[in-house]
């Protein structure tokens, strides 16, 4: 976590947070996005000082904010007691070694804060090992910002030396590291597939929406549990699953981690495994917070992120949460743009047998009705239809059940090959 430890306690960090806006950005996301830093940062342990926004057309390629700013950024430092300088965009190490320099404080961006999240948020042997190798492929092409004690390399004929020397040495160990991480997370994807196949066929449903936009708080509220959920970002890393029963089905429901705007590509490729939950789901419930100023923009950031990790062409439903914190003008403009979203405050209960309804209405578009005469010497067959069908009807007579209800085409599809293979085996 981003903390200092002064006079044997310890203390939250100071930080000043930085951002940009111009060509691509106007002044009022860029106020939104320095906003949702400051929670980042509150997230990652330090308090937030003071906030600046710079109009600039690009960030300047050597110091982000230019030379004049940067100066101004000095002062305010020292006027402020600052520990630590923020930015809301990635930095090169170049820009992060002058800004260093320039203010004798530390320099984190957007990317080493989420990072930093991340690792005080993960507790499972999969959520810390994907963590690890972000962190590491994050920090590999920025080892020589840590090796500015070895300033006295200057480079040129004869002082080829510890510096290089060393820095080459970490690069390889840390190189080493990823593909010993890698290797890791290919057995746990594994071991997750594994225990994936091991479930009942029921239907999937995943939560995906963006961070703290309450996804846990409904799960707990649906299935009647108790998942983490707390009012901050990133609270949720680890898919969970539970078992939900509907009024005709049995499904099962996946919490996974929240996304957010400008997440580092090292963690959306680490975390996909994470992910297979949604990747193999059914049907995904996207999860908006209705009180949000950005909700257009959340949308579109997750879909984008779902895009990118290969996740496209599922049943998806939008889910307004959080409808209780806002207007009735509102909650009827938000309606009049998304007709066929589902609206509900998960914190009060409202709204959730909707999202029950649809979630039925989107598997029993996949569902058929049967009706099957299986001879009691075939109980296998019996079984399995108790087992994934919902059964309306059941008639027994001397040498035969008659069976009939509705059954999903794939659970159809199972059983026909379970009834060839069961007569196989009776005429032979």
């Amino acid at each position: 976590m981003l903390e200092k430890v002064k006079s044997n306690h310890l203390e939250k960090e100071r930080a000043l947070l930085v951002g940009v806006y111009g060509v691509d950005v106007f002044r009022w996301q860029a106020k939104d996005y320095i906003d949702e830093l400051e929670l980042l940062t509150a997230t990652a342990g330090a308090n937030t000082v003071d906030k600046i926004l710079q109009n600039r057309v690009h960030p300047d390629p050597t110091s982000y904010v230019g030379k004049g700013k940067l100066q101004e950024l000095k002062a305010i430092v020292g006027e402020l007691n600052i520990d630590l300088l923020i930015f809301d965009d990635d930095l090169t190490p170049t820009q992060v070694r002058n800004i260093e320099q320039s203010t004798k404080s530390k320099v984190l961006d957007r990317s080493g804060l989420i990072l930093d999240i991340f690792a005080s948020r993960a507790k499972t042997s999969a959520a810390k090992t994907q963590v690890e190798l972000a962190q590491l492929q994050y920090l590999l092409p920025r080892l020589t910002r840590f090796w500015t004690h070895l300033s006295r390399q200057k480079g040129g004929i004869g002082t080829k030396g510890p510096g290089e020397t060393q820095i080459e040495t970490d690069r390889r160990l840390i190189g080493q590291r990823i593909s010993v991480l890698k290797e890791k997370l290919e057995k746990l994807d594994t071991q997750r597939s594994t225990q994936r196949k091991g479930r009942s066929d029921l239907p999937r449903v995943s939560l995906v929406g963006y961070t703290n936009a309450g996804k846990s708080t409904l799960m707990n509220t649906l299935t009647e549990t108790n998942v983490l959920a707390e009012d901050r970002l990133f609270a949720t890393l680890d898919s969970t699953v539970r078992r939900l029963e509907l009024e005709n089905h049995s499904i099962l429901l996946s919490d996974t981690v929240g996304f957010i705007r400008k997440l580092p590509h090292n963690l959306i490729e680490s975390f996909k495994s994470t992910l297979d939950e949604v990747r193999e789901s059914d049907i995904m419930l996207h999860v908006v917070d209705a009180s949000s100023n950005s909700i257009e923009e959340y949308i579109d950031v997750v879909d984008r992120t779902l895009d990118e990790i290969g996740i496209r062409d599922k049943k998806k439903v939008l889910v307004f949460n959080k409808i209780d914190r806002l207007e009735p003008e509102k909650l009827i403009e938000l309606k009049r743009s998304y007709p066929m979203g589902i609206y509900v405050s998960a914190i009060r209960g409202i709204g959730l047998g909707k999202i029950k309804k649809r979630m039925e209405s989107l598997i029993e578009v996949d569902y058929v009705d049967f009706k099957y005469k299986i001879p009691l010497t075939q109980y296998k067959a019996a079984a399995f239809l108790h087992q994934v069908a919902v059964i309306e009807k059941e008639q027994f007579e001397p040498e035969e059940v008659i069976i009939s209800g509705i059954i999903s085409k794939t659970d159809q599809s199972k059983l026909e090959a379970l009834l060839t293979e069961l007569n196989g085996t009776a005429s032979s």
